[in-house]
Parts: structure tokens; C-alpha cells; sequence
């Protein structure tokens, strides 16, 4: 019952930001709620209070004894929705699929996949030594089983 409250309070919380979505929501058996989030434009902390707020404030505490943890989508966080792909453009990623593993720059999206494109060093066709090749890839949102933002520092 409070599980299900608590994601009607959530979801009309988000209802009511559209930059915001739901990335995990979950609950365990010592009511300890935790709620990730993400955004197009990414979350700030006051997104967050925002969030909290929404439902702390909608939960009576002599009813329901509850922890509440309402947190971002982590930098280092795989990449789960088709739609942190968009936010992602022109970032380098590590795309992880059954066959092999891809690391380029995200250059787009379409409604099945990502565009990945990269370049690659391969032997010349003709003589010795190697020439640099512009390579691009289209992989299916289906097709991925992990992707994250490769960070520089």
C-alpha cells in the first residue's frame, strides 16, 4: 500500500517537470525508499528537494515509518533509457554489445539506437605501415547491454 502511494506521489511529481524522469524507484522490506533521477538538461540538487519534498511531505509519519533517498543518475552511472542518449550527444561512450564492445562519440540518436562514430587505425590496402579510417556505427537500443560515458580528466 505505501509503495504504491508513494509512486503516485512520485509520479505526479515528475508529471509536473517534464525535463525530469525516472531512471529506478525502489523500496525495500524496512520502508527505505530510494528514487534515482535523471533530466535532459541533468538534475540539480534543488530538483532533488523538489522530489523529496513531494512526497515526504504527502506521507504521515505516524503512519508510515520510512527513509527517504532521492538521488541523480551518477556520472559514472550505466546508461539505462533510450532517452539519456539524446542528453549524451557528442560525449565519448563505451557501448557493450553480445558481439563486441565500441568505444566512439555519440553523434545521434534514432528512435531504434544510437549512431557511434570513431576513428581507427588500420593496415594501408596497398603498401606498409597503417592509415587513419573515420569508422561509424548504428547500434539498436535492443542490441546494447551496457553503455556509459567514458569521463576525461
Amino acid at each position: 500500500m505505501l509503495k504504491d502511494k508513494v509512486k503516485a506521489l512520485l509520479d505526479d511529481a515528475l508529471a509536473a517537470d517534464d525535463m525530469l524522469f525516472l531512471i529506478d524507484f525502489s523500496m525495500s522490506a524496512d520502508n527505505h525508499i530510494k528514487v534515482v533521477l535523471d533530466g535532459d538538461e541533468g538534475v540539480t540538487v534543488q530538483d532533488c528537494m523538489k522530489i523529496s519534498r513531494a512526497i515526504e511531505h504527502n506521507l504521515d509519519r505516524d503512519e508510515y515509518d520510512f527513509s527517504l533517498e532521492v538521488a541523480s543518475a551518477g556520472a559514472a552511472s550505466p546508461i539505462v533509457m533510450p532517452r539519456q542518449y539524446t542528453k549524451n550527444i557528442g560525449r565519448k561512450l563505451m557501448v557493450r554489445t553480445e558481439a563486441e564492445t565500441f568505444e566512439g562519440n555519440l553523434t545521434g540518436t534514432t528512435d531504434e539506437g544510437i549512431v557511434l562514430e570513431w576513428k581507427a587505425r588500420e593496415p594501408k590496402p596497398i603498401g606498409k605501415g597503417k592509415v587513419t579510417v573515420q569508422k561509424k556505427e548504428e547500434i539498436n537500443f535492443s542490441d546494447i547491454k551496457e553503455a556509459k560515458v567514458i569521463l576525461k580528466f
